[in-house]
Order: structure tokens, then C-alpha cells, then sequence
């Protein structure tokens, strides 16, 4: 298993794309969490296997119906994540 932190800016905040991103994850068994940032963007992180990683990627890019995602940014740190995934 490895440890993966997200940037996604876009049209992110204020739109349930937090709530959402958790409800997904939450049903796919991902342990992490999600949370707004100062500067617009969204924070995720998340610890789970490489053959899971892009299905979480996508549940990033799909977001709310109401979001806009432009770009998503990752990169793999050490921080483990066990339990719930959670909005912060």
C-alpha cells in the first residue's frame, strides 16, 4: 500500500464536491481524507493499493455535479491513513 496527497483546483469549493469525493470513497473502502483549502483548491489524501489508485484518481476528476475540476496533481508521501475516509 502506499500514501498519495492530491491538489485539485477548479471549480471545487462550495459545490458538495467534498461530500461527494467522501461518500464515493467512503463505498469504495478508502482510508484518507478531503478538505478545503485557503487558496480554493481541495486537499485529499489517501492510503491504498496501486491497483486502486487510479479508480480513486477518477472518483477526484469526477467530483459533484455542480464542480469543475481542472487539473489534479499528485504525489506519493509517508503519511499512513487507516479507518473512515473523512471531510476535514
Amino acid at each position: 500500500m502506499k500514501n498519495y496527497k492530491f491538489k485539485i483546483t477548479g471549480k471545487v469549493q462550495g459545490v458538495y464536491y467534498r461530500a461527494n469525493v467522501q461518500k464515493k470513497a467512503l463505498s469504495a473502502g478508502y482510508s484518507g481524507y478531503v478538505k478545503n483549502k485557503p487558496d480554493g483548491s481541495v486537499e485529499a489524501c489517501v492510503t491504498c493499493h496501486s491497483s486502486k489508485l487510479e479508480y480513486f484518481t477518477n472518483l477526484l476528476k469526477q467530483g459533484s455535479q455542480y464542480s469543475k475540476v481542472d487539473s489534479v496533481e499528485r504525489q506519493e508521501i509517508e503519511e499512513l491513513f487507516k479507518g473512515d475516509f473523512e471531510i476535514r
